[in-house]
């Protein structure tokens, strides 16, 4: 309450002697004070499980600031700002509903004094914090726990959130740290660090980059191993933790993130990720395949050696299918946004590899990383999954209510679209760097197309191609499984039949009606029915190379229209080599090392 709600103060002034009016009046200023702070949270701590963050650290007078308030177990449905006269006002938030639980909000500015914000879950307090213009300090005892693992998922989520039916794409991950709307952490330390930071990671240095980053701003400790590939009988193992401690205590600049980052992404590859899933000198540990351990910022390892990194859940409605999102980051460095299905989340049975859901391993707070036995969702249950049985237990978390077949393939369609146009980006690269250098990319020998350097990992697309392909495969065998799996769809094995057979006349319409459209070599768009991409599932066998025409690299058969503008060709040297490896695309199998 404001002092000026006080009226019968000014009565009382009158009445006294005026050598006590100097006192009777501050003590009245003091009684409005007190009774203002009682206006205010009891008790102002943060939760037991829900925390409330700003940024940026420093608040001035006058700027922005944003809020983000997170619980590892509960709904909040409201942010609560009370400034220092007691009056409170409820914030304009906006948040998500799932695990880890968050809602953030923006205050335009601050006025003088300490206010005090609230997350609320409708009457009951579940944290608050007080905030003021000026140095908000750091936490001295900041370490990867409960609370930092929400808020780092929390980030991710935000960082790459996107509507549902948007497709979601960027050149590289500077674009998305440098927008302070995505970015909650940008510029958090006042050094205005985010303006010029390097930022392109691949597929295998994505995750670190961001973990790293997220330790950078928030004073944190970090940690990475140098592994090695593995082999066809044994996954990859893993040296000692390498544990960095430069981002403590007080806010490291810029240059001391950029050497880290510089020397971190030197040693990781996508053998970090393969680890077995029973090792404990690991990076990252298997987690339970619950949606309550399936976080954002859990990555997936698939056997081959891509990484995507968990972005988003959208639950499923009686209207429309439940999604989980993930993004991945490309060997031309852009990053974009994939949902969970077979033909983007690879899974197999291997020798060579420890595949699947996992998450990093958290360092406690004497620098320890902790043991597999310390981890409370670990678990190596993927690894006695077969392929068959994986995928099942995913569309059953994601989709608890079962799914529609009709909704089921449409998902599938626009997830092999979404592939499409992630590749149309990765082919238009490779014809830029032909239009600006005019000189031929060097092949590499045997199974190094799939793991190099230089300009044949940037703009060749073996890897890539080789998921199209497994993923045109899963969209042709849908309406089979239908019959096979029909508790999926929740049909019985009489009803299977028939719903396969309406399937089979909606791929027929979707497929026709799907383009997508690519530039040739004339300048001159091309649009291609996906029906025509299917046909062509042969030809991408041998159109993952960069010095061939982007003609070629679409499948386009010679002496056509769509071929005429073709003016580009492989060496025949390298025709002849991928005609030799041609069988790994046809059976859609990575050779051993």
């Amino acid at each position: 309450m404001a002092l000026s709600n006080f009226s019968e103060s000014c009565y009382f002034a009158r009445i006294v002697s005026s050598g006590h009016k100097k006192r009777l009046f501050q003590t009245i200023i003091l009684a409005g004070y007190l009774i203002s702070q009682a206006s205010f949270a009891s008790s102002c701590t943060q939760g037991d499980t829900t925390s409330i963050w700003i940024s940026p650290r420093i608040i001035k007078a006058g700027a922005p600031v944003n809020i983000m308030a997170v619980s590892a177990s509960e709904a909040i449905t409201e942010l609560v700002l009370t400034n220092p006269e007691g009056e409170k006002l409820l914030l304009k938030a906006a948040g998500n509903n799932g695990m880890p639980w968050h809602l953030s909000a923006r205050i335009g500015k601050l006025g003088e004094g300490r206010y005090q914000l609230e997350a609320k879950d409708k009457d009951e307090s579940l944290a608050c914090r007080e905030i003021f213009n000026g140095d908000n300090g750091t936490d001295k005892h900041a370490a990867w726990n409960d609370r930092y693992e929400a808020f780092y998922s929390a980030w991710i989520e935000r960082l790459f959130d996107s509507p549902a039916d948007e497709s979601l794409s960027f050149r590289s991950l500077e674009p998305v740290l440098r927008d302070s709307k995505r970015n909650f952490l940008h510029n958090y330390l006042g050094l205005n660090e985010d303006k010029s930071l390097p930022a392109a990671p691949d597929c295998a240095d994505f995750p670190y980059f961001l973990r790293s980053y997220f330790a950078w701003k928030n004073g944190l400790p970090f940690s990475y191993r140098a592994c090695s590939r593995g082999s066809t009988q044994k996954p990859p193992r893993c040296s000692s933790a390498t544990i960095k401690t430069d981002f403590e205590q007080s806010a490291a600049p810029p240059a001391k993130f950029k050497t880290l980052s510089a020397a971190l992404m030197d040693v990781v590859h996508s053998g970090n990720g393969r680890t077995a899933l029973a090792s404990e000198e690991t990076d990252f540990y298997p987690v339970e395949l619950r949606r309550e351990a399936l976080r954002p910022g859990t990555i997936y390892a698939d056997p081959y050696g891509h990484t995507l990194i968990l972005a988003k859940w959208v639950p499923q409605t009686a209207d429309s299918p439940g999604i989980l999102f993930a993004v991945d980051a490309q060997p031309d460095h852009t990053i974009s946004r994939k949902r969970f299905w077979e033909g983007a989340f690879l899974f197999a049975d291997s020798d060579s590899a420890g595949p699947g859901f996992k998450a990093f391993r958290p360092l406690a707070a004497n620098h320890r990383l902790l043991k597999n036995s310390e981890l409370p969702d670990y678990s190596a249950e993927q690894g006695a999954l077969s392929p068959e049985d994986f995928y099942a237990r995913l569309y059953k978390l994601i989709n608890p209510g079962g799914l529609d077949e009709k909704q089921a393939y449409e998902t599938a369609l626009t997830a092999l679209l979404e592939q499409l146009e992630t590749r149309l980006h990765s082919v238009e690269n490779g014809e830029d760097y032909f239009r600006k250098t005019h000189r031929i990319i060097n092949m590499p020998e045997g199974a190094a197309i799939f793991e190099t350097v230089g300009a044949w990992e940037d703009y060749a697309t073996p890897s890539r191609d080789m998921r199209l392909l497994i993923a045109i495969k899963v969209l042709l065998d849908f309406p089979e499984k239908v019959v096979r799996y029909p508790e999926l769809f929740n049909l019985t094995a009489q009803s299977a039949p028939q719903a396969k057979t309406r399937i089979e006349q909606l791929h027929e319409k979707l497929i026709s009606e799907k383009k997508i459209r690519y530039v040739r070599s004339n300048g001159k768009p091309w649009e291609l029915p996906v029906a025509d991409i299917l046909a062509r599932k042969p030809a991408f066998e041998m159109a993952y190379n960069p010095n061939d025409c982007v003609e070629i690299r679409w499948g386009a058969k010679a002496g056509t229209e769509e071929y005429a503008s073709c003016k580009r060709h492989a060496p025949q040297a390298q025709v002849e080599q991928m005609a030799a490896m041609r069988r790994w695309f046809h059976d859609a199998k990575r050779p051993p090392r």
